[in-house]
């Protein structure tokens, strides 16, 4: 999940209250992976030639964190992935599914997120005072919520009434033999803090922290999660993301802007759908539907458990296969089918909302895994990293034609072809052709002008910064560990991005950014405040 948001404001700007609340994973790439620009890549950087490895101060470092790293899959093909650092008796813990909005289909939008939402809800001994009698009730209220589908579908207003007020009254029921937030206060007296999920475009990630020698809790309520996961107030929770969903994108200008944007920049990929899920599905969605996507994705061959911190390796070998040991083996879940074609001719679309104008304008670029991922990072910091980035210098700084810019380089997800998308919030006095005017000047500039040496190696001095301080930090190291093993098949990956990076010459970036910034493939988007913009 991830793309990357780069902006030129400490703050994060305006946009972070429009566009980053328009998917939960906006949010956390902002607060973990986009600390480490989030470059990855397998293989060397196309038409780069040889050049020095890190620094002497830096590979020593690196080997030996290389080196504090083990790995093994138990027989049911769940895999973890062991940090070893001793400083603090504190360990971070995630669980990384390989599964997203990505892998939904048509009409059943918003699955992923459901699950997200009914994660940490307990299980069968975990958060009821009596499951049986629960039991009962949350398949009476399936029934009925079936029954209220089709009174609705048939234009049954009496019976649709009826059915409305029982399912009130079985959800007053249920809540009776519900012990609230039970799996949350266990985590919460055990010293653990954190305790929290996302769902992005093609990954959801499950964390916390505890003390080192809470291990074992540790392992109990997560394998007892999995294995014997109980989606309880599943109704309950249907109306919080109806809720958010409205919030975020159907009462939000800018969050209807980007759920366009995506629907015209891509035709086909299942990109284009939206993470929250579209309304008619999220309402139609049954515990059924959870269940089966459940079933199909989350099974152990799809996960990946990452623990960095005060733990012995072996010592966490012994108990993952005790507790995680006992989750049976599912077949391997289908792919997301990827059918794109190629854009072959610009695309553009115009909203007129109740907002500040803003200007999106996003290029096709390819996925996690290819050699030139991490020139797209370089190319991101070039035009919008820091206050002498080449955006913020001619838009905001000298022309004052923008009052922000910034950049979401893989998004909505990076697993798969994504798109490089550029925004701009336009000053007072100033119009949307001006902000498009400017920035073809900038990606124009970077196509045919050679990056000059001092500009290329501050940007990827910056990028090695970055990545080595979030390697020093527990919860962005699991979550950049089970992500590079996840998407790019080895976590190794992640520690020769440092190697990679100075690999990449002029060359590389302007020979990636005539691809790129390619008109035919250009997708714009404009959103004109409906105050002025009258039709």
């Amino acid at each position: 999940m991830n793309y990357r948001r780069r902006t030129h404001r400490g703050d994060q700007g305006r946009l972070s209250s429009t566009l980053g609340i328009l998917e939960r994973a906006i949010a956390v790439a902002i607060l973990v992976v986009l600390l480490t620009l989030g470059w990855g890549t397998q293989g060397a950087v196309a038409g780069a030639s040889a050049a020095p490895r890190p620094t002497l101060s830096t590979q020593p470092y690196l080997d030996r964190l290389t080196a504090a790293v083990s790995e093994f899959t138990l027989d049911n093909g769940m895999k973890f992935i062991v940090l070893e650092r001793h400083q603090v008796p504190v360990v971070s813990f995630m669980v990384y599914a390989n599964v997203g909005a990505v892998n939904e289909r048509d009409g059943k939008t918003g699955v992923a997120h459901y699950l997200e939402h009914l994660a940490f809800k307990g299980t069968s001994r975990i958060g009821s005072h009596n499951y049986l009698a629960e039991r009962q009730v949350l398949a009476k209220m399936d029934r009925v919520f079936d029954q209220l589908l089709a009174a609705e579908a048939a234009g049954d207003d009496s019976t649709r009434a009826k059915l409305q007020a029982q399912m009130g009254q079985l959800a007053q029921q249920a809540a009776t033999y519900v012990d609230q937030n039970k799996y949350g206060q266990i985590i919460e007296q055990a010293g653990g803090v954190g305790l929290n999920a996302n769902t992005a475009a093609d990954q959801t990630r499950y964390f916390y922290s505890l003390p080192a020698n809470k291990l074992e809790l540790w392992m109990s309520l997560e394998s007892e999660r999995l294995i014997d996961p109980v989606f309880r107030q599943f109704f309950e929770e249907k109306n919080v993301i109806l809720e958010e969903r409205r919030m975020r994108v159907d009462n939000s200008p800018m969050g209807t802007m980007v759920e366009t944007f995506l629907e015209k920049a891509f035709e086909h990929h299942p990109y284009r759908r939206p993470v929250i899920g579209y309304q008619k599905d999220l309402y139609g969605a049954t515990r059924k539907d959870i269940e089966e996507f459940y079933k199909t994705y989350y099974g152990p061959g799809s996960l990946t458990a990452v623990l960095v911190g005060d733990v012995d390796p072996i010592m966490v070998k012994q108990l993952a296969k005790a507790y995680f040991g006992r989750y049976p083996a599912r077949p391997h879940p289908p792919e997301p089918l990827i059918q794109e074609p190629a854009q072959t001719a610009p695309r553009q679309f115009t909203l007129s909302l109740t907002s500040e104008p803003w200007y999106l304008e996003g290029y096709h670029r390819p996925g996690m895994t290819h050699p030139d991922h991490l020139v797209y990072g370089i190319i991101d910091s070039l035009l919008v990293e820091g206050r002498t980035s080449r955006l913020y210098q001619t838009l905001v700084d000298r022309t004052r034609v923008a009052l922000d810019v910034g950049i979401m380089n893989g998004f909505p997800g990076d697993k798969y072809e994504n798109i490089f998308l550029l925004y701009a919030l336009t000053a007072p006095g100033h119009d949307l052709d001006q902000v498009a005017t400017l920035f073809r000047q900038e990606l124009d500039r970077l196509r045919q002008e050679p990056v000059s040496a001092m500009e290329l190696n501050r940007v990827k001095t910056n990028a090695r910064a970055e990545l080595l301080r979030t390697l020093d930090s527990n919860s962005g190291m699991a979550a950049l560990l089970a992500e590079y093993s996840a998407k790019t098949g080895d976590w190794r990956n992640l520690f020769k991005d440092l190697e990679t990076i100075d690999n990449i010459s002029a060359a590389d970036v302007q020979r990636v950014a005539r691809s790129l910034f390619e008109p035919n493939g250009r997708t714009v988007g404009k959103l004109l405040s409906a105050s002025v913009h009258k039709p």
